[in-house]
């Protein structure tokens, strides 16, 4: 495992009422979601960044209100319609 060192002003912190492991956490999640979000990962890899199982990923997706499932409507309706 790579690790990689960021630094965050202590303000920043204080201002979300957080501790840095908390925080490193959150973010971690965070980023997954958005990475999942965008089609940048697949479950398993998001899953992996935020350092959760697959099932604890889809819940955190819930509870972001973003869709476990990574489908456009062109997608679906390109399946839909070229069927061999």
């Amino acid at each position: 495992m790579t690790t990689v060192t960021v630094d965050f002003p202590e303000t920043v912190f204080s201002a979300l009422h957080m501790v840095p492991d908390d925080f490193v956490k959150e973010m971690r999640i965070a980023a997954a979601i958005k990475w999942y979000e965008q089609a940048r990962l697949s479950q398993d890899k998001a899953a992996e960044v935020a350092g959760l199982t697959r099932a604890d990923f889809i819940n955190e997706l819930s509870k972001a209100k973003v869709s476990p499932f990574q489908i456009t409507e062109e997608s679906l309706a390109e399946d839909l319609f070229n069927v061999d």
